[in-house]
C-alpha cells in the first residue's frame, strides 16, 4: 500500500490518556467549586492545568498528521500540564494538615481498579469510603453522640481528604498513560520521521513508479 503524505490524525477521543485527563478536568472543576475560593487565583489555575491537559493531548493528536514534533512537543505539554496540577492537590492538602495517601494505599487502588469514566463514578467512590470511614469511628466509640460538633466538623473534613486523594490518584494514571505515549511518540519521529522525511519518500517513490 502506498504511503499516505497525511497519514490517518486526531482520533485523540480513543486515547485512553485524553479519556482519563478528561476525567481529572471534571473532577478538578468540581473540586475546586468546592473547596477553593473562586476568588482565588488558585482556583483558577488549578482549573486551567487541568484543562490544558485534555487540550494539548487534544491537538497533539490533530497536529500529528502534518507534524510529529509537534505532536510530541504538546504531549509533553498536557504531561507538565498534569504536574503542576499533581502539585496544587499536594499543597491543598499539605496546607490544611490532611493526609496525603501513599500510593499503595487500599482506598487509590480501589478507584482505580474501578475505572471511572465520569465525576459521578468518582464520587460514588469518595461517598463509599467517606461512609467507611464514619462505620470505623462509630466502632472506635467516635460517634456524632458522644462527641457532638467536634466528631461532625471531624467527619466533614473527610470529604476534601478524600476527593484530594481521589484527583491525585486519577493524575498519577494520567500521567503514566502520557509517559508511555511520548515514548512511542519519540520512537515513531525515530524510525519514520516526520513530513518532510515521508514528502521525500512519496516523491521518490513517484519517479521511481
Amino acid at each position: 500500500m502506498a504511503e499516505k503524505l497525511i497519514p490517518l490524525h486526531g482520533g485523540y477521543r480513543k486515547l485512553k490518556s485524553f479519556q482519563v485527563a478528561e476525567l481529572v478536568y471534571d473532577v478538578t472543576v468540581r473540586f475546586c467549586d468546592r473547596y477553593i475560593d473562586h476568588r482565588s487565583r488558585t482556583h483558577d489555575q488549578m482549573v486551567q492545568a487541568a484543562r490544558s491537559g485534555v487540550q494539548n493531548i487534544a491537538e497533539g493528536s490533530q497536529m500529528s498528521g502534518t507534524s510529529r514534533k509537534m505532536e510530541i512537543k504538546l504531549t509533553n505539554v498536557a504531561r507538565a500540564s498534569l504536574e503542576e496540577l499533581r502539585r496544587d492537590y499536594e499543597d491543598f492538602l499539605r496546607q490544611r494538615e490532611l493526609q496525603l495517601w501513599p500510593r499503595t494505599d487500599a482506598r487509590r487502588t480501589e478507584l482505580i481498579a474501578r475505572r471511572p469514566t465520569t465525576v459521578d463514578d468518582v464520587a460514588v467512590w469518595a461517598r463509599e469510603v467517606h461512609q467507611a470511614k464514619r462505620k470505623m469511628d462509630v466502632m472506635d466509640g467516635v460517634d456524632g453522640t458522644k462527641r457532638g460538633k467536634e466528631s461532625i466538623v471531624s467527619m466533614k473534613s473527610t470529604y476534601p481528604e478524600i476527593s484530594a486523594n481521589g484527583a491525585l490518584a486519577l493524575i498519577a494514571v494520567a500521567c503514566s498513560l502520557l509517559d508511555r505515549q511520548i515514548a512511542a511518540q519519540g520512537k515513531a519521529i525515530v524510525q519514520e520521521g516526520g513530513f518532510t522525511e515521508r514528502l521525500y519518500r512519496i516523491r521518490k517513490a513517484r519517479k521511481q513508479g
